[in-house]
């Protein structure tokens, strides 16, 4: 038997329609809340954010959306992208495992991220919007929009966690040359931003803050929306086009997986490989176990309460129906894997509620050297946020050897790590510190948000 190591999909073959799992989901998401009357929001309480499209995208419960051609024409710059048999990393393995991953780090801005910047950058086009802003934690949301918003001749103000912006300078320029402008988060040009560093000069941010500082400067000027990169229900469906390529992969390599991985922030990567897999579980009783993949420095799904919260620190958006460790909580400064947000996406929280999927969490040093490891064999240099779902790959591989059951593995290679070499060096020198939230510091904002009924 001819053995294949790549499936690479031609253009005629790319899907035409991003999946919306609300469609599919036995339990619907509970409605976002109004940030001062707590009562259920409507599109008008958006308007100020977002463009119609991507509100009725938000709320839609149409199983399939169709991509706008001018959308599809971009996506052709780097798309279809390749499944891969990691052959040589399953040989270091030494377990009954076949590894495979599809490889999102080949876009231009190195990471899945473009396949909903384009199109939020469009919609936003097609309203005649000229201003745009955002937050972005290790740089890659910020890098993808940057890329997007240039296709149509939008500015864009991106607001950096501070500690990434000084972790990873090359991230910044990377939205410099692509024409946005990039400030750390907390600044000095929010009132948001003002306010925490009073409270404390040296903050290291958050993806809270930058939301804060992001919203506030769009909802200050009509000319100006905001554009986020996970969390958000249209925002996993764009990223759908991931699991819906690597289905009709999976065909021409004649395989099916048994496990599905994703490294976990907010939810985008790992709602794009899995959520066409998980309709496949939904409506045609598969058994495939889908894992997201979190870091113990910032453990939302593996230990956080489910419950309302906000979104941002500073109170701004609404409530969402989420696992969250409480929108004031800050990701300590030692922490390199990015994967900071607080909190989950409501569609993942969700299904996570009905054991739909599984969560778990690993600590920094054992991801980069998972990372390192899949480096010297596949030669890609992973993304420290896509070491998080390699790591998992790892531990999955030891439990099909102990059981002696042969498994299908397939994880999304999320983002290169080209401009987050620095985290790597510290790995390297051995300065990497693991580090896992005490019960002291999860406690400290459980108070925040709101319970959820027991009947709900």
């Amino acid at each position: 038997m001819t053995r294949i190591k790549k499936v690479i999909l031609s253009e005629s073959e790319m899907p035409d329609k991003w999946y919306n799992i609300h469609a599919d989901m036995p339990n619907k998401t509970l409605p976002p809340l109004h940030p001062g009357t707590k009562e259920p929001i409507g599109p008008a309480d958006l308007a100020p954010l977002f463009p119609m499209a991507i509100i009725e995208q938000e709320v839609t419960r149409e199983r399939f959306v169709e991509i706008p051609d001018e959308v599809m024409d971009i996506y052709k710059i780097w798309r279809p992208t390749p499944l891969v048999r990691a052959y040589n990393f399953e040989k270091i393995l030494d377990a009954p495992v076949k590894v495979y991953y599809k490889n999102e780090s080949i876009s231009p801005a190195g990471s899945h991220k473009p396949n909903t910047a384009v199109p939020q950058a469009y919609y936003n086009y097609k309203e005649g919007v000229k201003r745009m802003t955002t937050e972005t934690g290790a740089g890659q949301w910020g890098s993808a929009l940057a890329f997007a918003t240039k296709f149509f001749d939008i500015d864009l103000q991106v607001f950096m966690v501070n500690i990434s912006f000084r972790q990873k300078p090359y991230r910044q320029f990377l939205m410099n040359t692509w024409g946005a402008t990039v400030v750390p988060s907390p600044s000095k040009l929010t009132e948001a931003g003002k306010r925490i560093l009073k409270e404390n000069p040296d903050s290291p941010g958050s993806l809270g803050i930058a939301i804060s500082e992001a919203i506030e400067m769009a909802v200050k000027d009509e000319g100006t929306k905001y554009s986020l990169g996970s969390v958000l229900n249209h925002v996993l469906m764009h990223q759908t086009i991931i699991g819906e390529e690597t289905i009709k992969q999976f065909e021409k390599f004649d395989d099916y997986p048994d496990v599905v991985i994703g490294c976990f922030g907010g939810g985008s990567n790992f709602a794009g490989i899995s959520f066409p897999f998980l309709r496949g579980n939904l409506k045609n009783n598969n058994k495939t176990r889908i894992v997201a993949v979190e870091p113990e420095s910032c453990p939302k799904l593996t230990r956080g309460e489910f419950k309302y919260d906000f979104g941002d620190t500073a109170g701004m958006t609404p409530l969402l129906p989420m696992y969250t460790l409480g929108h004031g909580f800050i990701p300590p400064e030692i922490h390199a894997g990015g994967l900071r947000y607080h909190g989950a996406g409501p569609i993942i929280s969700q299904l996570l509620k009905d054991d739909l999927i599984e969560a778990t969490a690993v600590n920094q040093n054992e991801c980069f050297e998972a990372g390192v490891a899949f480096a010297r064999t596949e030669g890609t240099v992973p993304a420290p946020e896509t070491t998080h779902a390699i790591a998992q790959v790892i531990r999955e591989a030891k439990r099909a050897k102990a059981e002696g059951i042969e498994k299908t593995i397939v994880f999304n290679l999320s983002g290169h790590g080209l401009v987050d070499l620095a985290s790597y060096d510290k790995y390297l020198r051995g300065e990497l510190q693991d580090y896992a939230v005490s019960e002291e510091e999860i406690n400290q904002h459980s108070s925040e948000g709101m319970k959820i009924p027991i009947s709900a």
